[in-house]
């Protein structure tokens, strides 16, 4: 079938409504991250409002693939400043939403000796959160002194290009 000729021109891109709420910058530093995967959070409201403040830490964080379910363990969401009748637990398990496959795949890989899932950064898109998982295999303290001698050495070359460069004035 073919597709019919607009009369009107494209709609304009919309002002995103992307926002990253919180990251987890430790995680590159503990672990290599392999994969990368998106999920949904099944939260409360005031979990929600919470979190829009910007009050998540990530740091503990954790995903667990328990009976075909997968759960996020660890984040801390502090509890919402002008509660109504009830608040949040803040460190509560919080449902992760991923098509049945998507946790299969995950379920097996991290069941391997080594594999973890840690949560990277938590954002919404539009309007609804998600959190940014990444399969991930622990870092040896050999390999994270290696990686800090690299970022030392690239900092000092490019200092050093930084000298000789003649200044244009």
């Amino acid at each position: 079938m073919r597709e019919r000729a607009r009369s009107t021109p494209a709609p304009a891109d919309k002002k995103s409504r992307d926002v990253q709420l919180a990251e987890n910058r430790k995680a590159s530093y503990d672990y290599s991250i392999e994969e990368r995967f998106e999920a949904g959070v099944s939260l409360t409201g005031t979990e929600i409002k919470s979190l829009r403040a910007g009050h998540v830490n990530l740091r503990d964080g954790y995903a667990k693939i328990e009976k075909g379910e997968a759960w996020l363990r660890g984040v801390h969401i502090s509890p919402w400043t002008h509660p109504g009748y009830t608040n949040h637990e803040p460190l509560r398990p919080r449902k992760l939403l991923l098509h049945k496959n998507e946790i299969l795949f995950l379920a097996n890989r991290s069941a391997q000796q080594g594999y973890t899932l840690v949560p990277l950064r938590m954002y919404t898109k539009a309007g609804r959160a998600k959190v940014e998982l990444g399969l991930a295999r622990g870092k040896r303290r050999y390999e994270k002194r290696q990686v800090i001698k690299e970022r030392e050495a690239q900092r000092e070359m490019d200092a050093a290009i930084r000298r000789r460069a003649p200044r244009s004035s």
